[in-house]
């Protein structure tokens, strides 16, 4: 998922870059009017968090690995995707430039992917899945997607980029994700959710809600 500097032609980087600047300066306006200090060391942790277990590459093919994300969680406690925007841009920047993990000219790319795509996929799948299917589930498959989609985004990147063939691509890219979806993105993000609204209801937007049991009909 962290696309390396020369995987993408530089006329296309730059248009991606195009693209997530905008989205990155709403998620700095968003955390200065509506992030509130005491949820600050929160967004630390996240991040820290996301930091860490994007540190666990596992090789694909073709030249790629694929990892969890983390930007569905972070717009899920936060109750907005722009939080999933900011803490996944300053991830990136910390690993692409102190510790080379993706390129600097591909980051945009790269923000767009994890941090904007995943971050809003995830975040209003949770919404609409929330009333219907309850908080666990619904985080679960709020971080599913937006981890999935953003996956597939990136193959389709990679083809335009030339570097590899599109079927191939989408097969490597979309199969490994689907499973570390279920396994990994979803899985962690609905039990950190669930255990975040059961613990501490007032860390969580939105608050907690339960999955609706079925009428019984007598």
């Amino acid at each position: 998922m962290h696309i390396p500097d020369s995987f993408i032609p530089l006329s296309q980087a730059i248009v991606y870059w195009v693209i997530s600047i905008p989205f990155i300066f709403m998620s700095m306006k968003w955390a200065k009017s509506e992030l509130e200090e005491m949820k600050v060391p929160i967004l630390a942790a996240l991040a820290a968090g996301i930091f860490a277990i994007q540190a666990m590459n596992i090789p694909i093919g073709m030249g790629t690995s694929g990892h969890m994300v983390g930007a569905t969680l972070v717009a899920i406690v936060f109750g907005s995707p722009w939080a999933g925007v900011l803490v996944l841009t300053l991830v990136l920047l910390v690993q692409g430039f102190a510790f080379g993990d993706g390129g600097i000219t591909t980051m945009g790319a790269n923000i767009l992917n994890m941090g904007i795509i995943s971050g809003f996929a995830g975040y209003y799948t949770y919404l609409a899945l929330r009333k219907s299917a309850g908080t666990s589930i619904a985080a679960f498959g709020g971080a599913w997607l937006g981890l999935f989609v953003s996956s597939i985004v990136c193959a389709v990147q990679m083809w335009l980029a030339g570097t590899f063939p599109l079927v191939p691509g989408l097969i490597a890219m979309g199969t490994f994700h689907l499973i570390i979806g279920f396994i990994g993105e979803g899985l962690i993000t609905s039990v950190v959710i669930t255990a975040i609204a059961k613990s501490r209801p007032d860390l969580l937007e939105g608050g907690y809600t339960a999955r609706p049991e079925k009428s019984k009909t007598i």
